[in-house]
């Protein structure tokens, strides 16, 4: 792993991988004693989902998120030519952690359906699955940017809902990962 990585050539120290999703790698990063997430677009392949230009996606999806209300962290920034895109951190446990280790609340379900109400009134889907989801001081934040045309079958009841309890969907992905 790199120590440090660039951004539109400013320099920040890589701590740790936050997370490995479909379109990219998201690190910690820190500069002048503050926390950022920054990531990393990959090509690796993906047998059940079909990308364009990923980078464009990124600050395309942003704009759209934002124009619908959705809580996200900020944008600060965007490199094209490297494929990285840096944002503000939010800190605090995924609702994967939560439903895990049985400290889910049923305020965050309100939440997330408020947010499954304000993507389909902008025609948007967003990606439901738990570990796309922190919560920092009660409020919830979709901390992905990815959001697609909506389609009734990826929404919130129809989808998203089957992993936010100990479900045996939600079980079998935690065995999966061991």
């Amino acid at each position: 792993m790199e120590k440090t990585m660039c951004v539109n050539q400013t320099e920040y120290e890589i701590v740790k991988l936050l997370g490995h999703g479909k379109g990219g790698y998201s690190w910690l990063a820190r500069r002048d004693g503050k926390q950022y997430v920054l990531k990393q677009i990959h090509h690796e392949p993906c047998d059940y989902y079909t990308f364009g230009n990923k980078i464009e996606a990124e600050k395309n999806d942003y704009n759209r998120l934002a124009a619908a209300g959705i809580r996200i962290p900020r944008m600060l920034d965007i490199d094209i030519a490297n494929e990285r895109v840096l944002k503000e951190y939010i800190e605090g446990p995924t609702i994967y952690e939560l439903v895990k280790t049985d400290a889910m609340k049923d305020d965050y379900l309100d939440q997330v359906r408020k947010m499954a109400e304000q993507a389909c009134h902008a025609g948007l889907n967003i990606d439901y699955f738990p570990t796309n989801f922190v919560v920092q001081k009660e409020q919830l934040y979709y901390i992905d940017y990815e959001c697609n045309t909506y389609m009734e079958e990826w929404n919130f009841e129809n989808w998203g809902i089957q992993y936010w309890s100990k479900t045996q969907a939600f079980l079998d992905y935690v065995k999966q990962q061991l």
